[in-house]
């Protein structure tokens, strides 16, 4: 048993077998631009106070007081957090709140959240016309299939028609005089 133990630890040096490796870029994250900083917001900007929550989450929110309200005395913005029911990850997101809102109000289309939402927007587009453009060519190559399919039947078609009407006897043309299906077969046995 002891020596099972042993055997279980021993590490044998195994050499490792070199792969090759295909070279990919990450160009996407190489010529973006690096987003501002985030904005600092000290204690004397703020009033802060603490409220009791509201809604789900049971006695923990509705009995404590760990909702976090800033307000910001410069420009009168309130910014009211009750995401969790802890008090310190409250305070922390309000005050991300806070410094996006502000960061908005001062920097306007440079702001953080602002470039943050240009570059999900860019993003979305591109998949969209990515994918209306693998669309497009299915449907090309579908319509280029179906096309020299549809010369291809009417081909066949005509070499069909063509073929019968010469198998037929003169006298069974459609001259009107003949009968086909029921009918005849109703005359013949009469």
């Amino acid at each position: 048993m002891m020596l099972a133990r042993w055997t279980c630890l021993r590490r044998v040096a195994r050499p490792q077998v070199l792969l090759a490796t295909r070279p990919f870029t990450v160009s996407a994250a190489i010529h973006e631009k690096a987003l501002p900083p985030r904005r600092k917001i000290t204690d004397d900007e703020i009033t802060e106070s603490f409220l009791r929550g509201t809604g789900p989450g049971g006695q923990k929110i509705n009995k404590t007081s760990c909702a976090v309200q800033l307000k910001h005395l410069a420009t009168g913005i309130v910014v009211k957090s009750q995401h969790t029911r802890s008090r310190e990850q409250n305070r922390k997101f309000a005050r991300l709140l806070l410094g996006e809102k502000l960061d908005e109000l001062e920097k306007g289309g440079d702001s953080r959240t602002a470039i943050k939402t240009e570059r999900a927007r860019v993003k979305k587009a591109s998949a969209s016309k990515k994918t209306k453009r693998k669309y497009k060519k299915l449907d090309e190559a579908k319509a280029a299939a179906d096309g020299s399919q549809d010369v291809d039947e009417e081909d066949t078609a005509l070499d069909d028609v063509d073929a019968v009407s010469e198998q037929r006897p003169a006298s069974s043309q459609n001259d009107g005089s003949a009968t086909t299906g029921k009918a005849s077969q109703h005359a013949a046995s009469q």
